[in-house]
């Protein structure tokens, strides 16, 4: 991992991976709920996408890292607001590097919405 990374991102970068992602993904959809994982899908289609500067991967590694993070500012069991903080943080990542989401990226993650959600 790149030391001149802040600390915290390389923390949430040895958590994220694609394992985890998937099987968090997998597991959590309809506790979490469509916007979160709708989120979490356009940013990890984004993340593959080898036009994504390496700043926003950064970024992107970071809210992925933390939504599968097992330790949560709120945790997840918790009905209705567990994932609230996680949306927050996904939601920010998104929001910090739209001028690198594309079209096909979010094309994908409505894709695989559609296996999970209908």
């Amino acid at each position: 991992m790149d030391s001149s990374l802040p600390e915290k991102t390389n923390q949430y970068a040895k958590e994220y991976g694609e394992k985890p992602f998937w099987k968090k993904v997998g597991s959590f959809a309809a506790a979490a709920g469509k916007r979160v994982i709708q989120t979490a899908l356009i940013l990890y289609y984004c993340l593959q996408d080898a036009d994504t500067p390496a700043w926003a991967k950064t970024v992107i590694i970071s809210s992925l890292g933390y939504f599968i993070l097992p330790a949560d500012a709120i945790p997840d069991i918790i009905a209705a607001v567990g994932y609230a903080d996680d949306l927050g943080a996904l939601a920010s990542a998104a929001a910090t590097i739209a001028a690198h989401i594309k079209p096909e990226h979010r094309d994908k993650a409505e894709k695989k919405l559609k296996t999970w959600f209908g």
